[in-house]
């Protein structure tokens, strides 16, 4: 079933001729990208990676890297969410207004260098979900084949395993945004005190880690087996949190949750934020 999943994937790509990827050096995007080019050629497939407050620098870094091993063109643009009506007052739709502003940054890309289609990772586990953005694909004609393909994350990770990529096991990834409570604004400064905080704890050791923010509050999410690690090292955790703008830093005691910050919506929970 799974490499009938893989094989009518390749067919999608295929008809498409050329195509250029939003590609943040995720595992969706990283293995879409890696079958793009297997199937048609580096010639016909261009990566485009957003620089922005939203993307750590250590992500960027990163894409490089992928898109060097796979042997794909890389474009990086800069852009900014934060300048995106709508998107800094972050209510519920604020994927919408973020892919919206990405989709029509790539698409004059697109236009300009004659390739066919604009591709982005969306998968099959998203459309059970809260996901604004997809509504910005469908409004820019931008199509997700891994889910066209009924791909799930689990069998992306083991195609990814089989391709030999190192994204396989990489930890689930979203915007820094999505670490900010709906309804409070969203600014660098606590873009910034995110990125340092996550960083922080992921020189710790642990890898999967979200620094959920309530105003004030530092939510920290991590893998209950990462839950000791922390408590080990909570004075030093709380310090640094302070120091990088907090006040109060607390331990979830459900772990890490993939959209957590859905709950208040009342809907289901994001994959991948």
């Amino acid at each position: 079933m799974l490499q009938e999943k893989f094989e009518h994937l390749k067919i999608i790509i295929q008809e498409m001729e050329s195509v250029i990827i939003a590609f943040s050096g995720g595992v969706d995007s990283t293995f879409l990208l890696k079958v793009a080019v297997d199937v048609l050629g580096t010639e016909n497939v261009l990566a485009v990676t957003a620089d922005s407050e939203t993307y750590p620098s250590s992500e960027l870094e990163e894409a490089k890297q992928f898109a060097k091993l796979i042997g794909a063109r890389h474009q990086v643009i800069e852009t900014s969410e934060l300048a995106i009506p709508g998107y800094a007052e972050n209510d519920q739709n604020r994927c919408y207004f973020c892919k919206k502003g990405l989709f029509e940054e790539i698409v004059p890309i697109m236009d300009e260098n004659g390739f066919q289609n604009v591709l982005y990772g969306l998968i099959a586990d998203d459309m059970s979900e809260h996901r604004p953005g997809v509504r910005a694909a469908i409004e820019h004609g931008v199509r997700g084949p891994l889910q066209e393909a009924n791909l799930y994350k689990d069998e992306i990770r083991e195609l990814s395993k089989q391709l030999n990529l190192p994204t396989w096991e990489k930890p689930s990834f979203a915007c820094l945004s999505s670490r900010i409570a709906y309804g409070q604004m969203i600014t660098q400064e606590k873009l910034t005190k995110i990125e340092k905080s996550e960083h922080y704890l992921k020189l710790l050791g642990i890898k999967q880690v979200r620094v959920r923010t309530h105003e004030d509050i530092a939510r920290v999410e991590v893998d209950p087996e990462d839950m000791q690690l922390v408590l080990n090292h909570h004075e030093s955790i709380s310090e640094k949190l302070q120091d990088f703008g907090y006040k109060f830093v607390t331990l979830d005691l459900q772990g890490y949750k993939s959209g957590s910050m859905n709950k208040a919506l009342g809907k289901q929970e994001t994959v991948n934020e």
